[in-house]
């Protein structure tokens, strides 16, 4: 699907605010002590925000797998954006898909508390590279 420019910027924009829902429910999740809930909806901003990056520049995201190995390849491996974003955004996923999927996994408080600060940081940088481009 091909998106005009205007087109373009109203999906990359709907993405960030997308991303930004997901963290709230995240702290919303925490206060409720919600670990393995929380643990997905931090996973899903951090999606949503590399989507709206993608998007913004022209690659498809087509699955989970397909934007994690895109914004590897494209924003990771290049140096555009620091490894540590990479890291992260694998170790959410994993954390979602076991405390979803895995019975006896458990997401603690102190694993998701850890990665509660990097995620913010994470999406505030992408949703500036978009939005400053978008202006």
């Amino acid at each position: 699907m091909s998106l005009s420019d205007e087109e373009r910027s109203i999906v990359v924009g709907l993405e960030v605010e997308k991303a930004y829902v997901a963290y709230n429910e995240t702290i919303w999740l925490m206060e409720k002590n919600s670990w393995s809930g929380a643990a997905g909806r931090l996973y899903y901003a951090l999606f949503h925000i590399v989507s709206a990056l993608l998007i913004h520049d022209r690659h498809p995201v087509n699955s989970h797998k397909g934007s994690h190995i895109l914004f590897g390849n494209y924003y990771i491996r290049t140096g555009k954006l620091p490894k540590e974003y990479g890291t992260l955004y694998s170790q959410m996923e994993s954390i979602r898909e076991e405390g979803e999927y895995n019975c006896t996994y458990k997401v603690t408080q102190e694993e998701l508390e850890q990665k509660l600060a990097p995620s913010k940081a994470m999406l505030d940088t992408i949703a500036a590279m978009v939005q400053e481009e978008c202006k």
